[in-house]
This record gives structure tokens, sequence and C-alpha cells, in this order.
């Protein structure tokens, strides 16, 4: 491959992990990386005093060690790493990975456009609600409705504070349309840790559960992000969140009209790693180590 370039998300803190990715960098030198967010250890055991990593030392430490290391071996072959953080990273963290931004170990993308190689990249962490009390990273998506079961972002807990009106209004709609404007997006690449919704990357394992006998939707993806790839039809998109999507669907690719849609989710323990060439979308394979 020309370009080269490697898509992870959902590593959730696991070393074993991350180790088998840095080790798949040196190996193969991709000229690119994107990881699509919930790097850290889950939220609950980053809060912990007793976890590996209290209180952002996976971070600062782990991850960003690594980096270092990889950078030192790779020299001027170290690939550009983009990342964006995802619903079950605490956003108290977020500084730690802006700050590495100053050593050129990766690019934090959220909410911002870069250029990479005649391309544009766009990042955006968002989902819609969950029924996980963490709402760092939680927008209502369309409008102000919340799914049976799900909890809404105007309660559960927040590590960083938020406007109380961006918290009411905000919607995930809005930042998407803020962010991109009337751009033409032919050349776009997005990574964006919610998969667009009734796709094969966003269904869940709610198969016969109801709450209050109301069923719940097995589609657990973002309506707003559907509809923006449906309207202004990027290269290609790359999401994560749901992990058991591929099981149950067969596919961690999908295809909206002309954009091509990647999953690198995963529910097992290995890592789940695409390897594509953005010169030839159809030619990505995906491998779990």
């Amino acid at each position: 491959m020309m370009n080269k370039c490697f898509f992870v998300s959902d590593l959730h803190g696991f070393e074993n992990r991350y180790i088998k990715l840095f080790k798949a960098i040196l190996t193969e030198k991709p000229s690119a990386v994107f990881m699509g967010g919930d790097l850290l250890p889950h939220a609950l055991q980053n809060l912990l005093s007793d976890s590996n990593f209290p209180k952002g030392e996976f971070a600062n430490g782990f991850f960003k060690k690594n980096l270092s290391e990889l950078k030192n071996q790779m020299g001027i072959q170290y690939p550009r790493v983009f990342l964006i953080l995802g619903n079950d990273d605490i956003r108290i963290e977020e500084q730690n990975f802006i700050n590495m931004q100053e050593e050129e170990l990766c690019s934090y993308i959220h909410q911002k456009q870069l250029k990479y190689e005649g391309y544009k990249i766009f990042g955006y962490s968002y989902v819609p609600p969950t029924p996980f009390m963490l709402k760092d990273w939680e927008k209502f998506d369309v409008s102000r409705f919340v799914d049976p079961a799900c909890i809404s972002p105007l309660r559960g807990n927040r590590t960083v504070p938020a406007e109380e009106t961006e918290i009411k209004y905000g919607t995930i709609q809005k930042d998407l349309e803020l962010l991109t404007g009337d751009q033409n997006l032919d050349k776009a690449i997005f990574l964006l840790h919610s998969p667009p919704y009734k796709t094969k990357l966003d269904r869940a394992a709610l198969d016969g559960k109801t709450i209050d006998h109301v069923p719940l939707d097995v589609h657990c993806g973002s309506i707003a992000i559907k509809r923006f790839i449906e309207q202004k039809q990027p290269l290609l998109t790359m999401h994560g969140h749901i992990h058991e999507s591929t099981r149950l669907t067969g596919s961690w690719r999908d295809k909206i009209n002309n954009t091509t849609c990647f999953s690198a989710a995963h529910d097992g323990n290995e890592l789940s790693i695409v390897k594509f060439d953005l010169e030839n979308l159809s030619s990505a394979t995906r491998e779990i180590l």
C-alpha cells in the first residue's frame, strides 16, 4: 500500500491490545494511525484509587511512554496519529492528549479539521444518550428525545463542567453542521466514535429486551451522523462504540451511497485493527490479533 493506514477503536486501556498495536506499527510502518475513542481504562476503573492507572496515569504514563519510544525508534517513519476520545473516556483526561501534540506524538482532533496528504481529516467524539451515567461525551442527537432505558444528558455525571445551555440545547446534528459548514467533503475523512444509525455498524445485543413493555431499539447509532453522511457524502467515516455489532451483523464495513464506513469495535479480548489504503478503500482488511 502506498498510503497504508491503521484504524483502531475501543481499546479501553487494555495493555495487551496496545502492545499488539505498537508492534504492528513498528513492523508495518503505516503512514497514519486513526484511534476512534474509548482509549482509556473503563471510566469507573479510572476513578478508583486501586486501579492500575489511577487518576490519569494511563494517558500520561503508559500511552505517552510507548508513543515516545515508537517515535524514537521509527524516526521519520513515525506515522501521523489522529485520535479522539469516546463516551467511556473521562474528559478530565483530554488535556493530556492535547499536550502530547506539542511533542508531535499525536493529533487530537475532536471538533477539529486538519489536512493530511490532500485529505481533510475531521474528528468528533459525542454519542447519543446511553444507559450509562458518565455524560462527558454524550449529547442529544437530533432532538431532546431519549430512547427507553437511556439516561438524558441532563442527568448523570461529568468530570469536566459543561455550559448548561449546551447540555440542554446542543445536538450532534448542530455540531456536525458547524464543524463542516458548506465545505466540499469528497476527500474528507471522519473519525467518529458513534456509528450511523440503522447500519451494519450499530447493531446492539438488545433483541427481545423491553422497558415497561416498550421494545428497545437494537440499533444504537446516531441519526444525525447517518443523515450527515447521506447528505454530505464524505469519502470515509470510521466508527466504534458498539462492540458486538460486527459479530451480530457479520460485517465491519458498510456503504452509505458513495461513503465507505468502517468499524473497529470488537467484543473479544483481542485487538481489532482495520488496515486500508486511502486510494483503494475497497481493499481494506480487518485483522484480529
